[in-house]
């Protein structure tokens, strides 16, 4: 079953079960999907799912870091809510250890030697790691490994 197929069978559930967080908060996804694919005219793959899903995390989180700077903690308790709710659709994250393997091996295969190196080996990380590792962590531990 494609992820979309799984979040459409999640939004039936929440309508029969009454969960209004749920089912609200899994109306948004559905429509930042339907969204891109009527701009692209494309059919959305898991893959890109999954980054849609991401971004509505970071968008997540950047609201209740402000929300909090405000004291309006109701708000960030929503926003709090609605990351439970689509963390759900995201594939199990990967360990440190099983990051590090990753780096080295793509280290090895792009053949990198150096800082000028470091995009190209983020190029083939990307996606393989999309959604299972916090990018901005994988960067810094390729910078250290290429760079010294």
């Amino acid at each position: 079953m494609s992820l979309k197929e799984n979040i459409n069978d999640d939004m039936k559930a929440a309508m029969r079960a009454g969960d209004h967080k749920r089912r609200d908060t899994i109306r948004l996804l559905q429509a930042a999907i339907k969204q891109k694919e009527v701009d692209e005219r494309i059919n959305l793959d898991d893959s890109a799912v999954i980054a849609i899903i991401e971004k509505m995390l970071k968008q997540r989180k950047d609201s209740i870091e402000h929300y909090e700077a405000a004291q309006r903690l109701d708000l960030a308790a929503v926003e709090k809510d609605e990351i439970n709710v689509l963390n759900a659709y995201m594939p199990k994250a990967l360990s440190d250890d099983e990051i590090e393997v990753f780096i080295t091996e793509t280290i090895s295969e792009v053949g990198a030697k150096g800082m000028q190196d470091m995009g190209r080996v983020m190029a083939v990380l990307k996606p393989r790691l999309a959604g299972r590792a916090d990018m901005a962590k994988v960067s810094a531990i390729v910078k250290t490994k290429i760079s010294g």
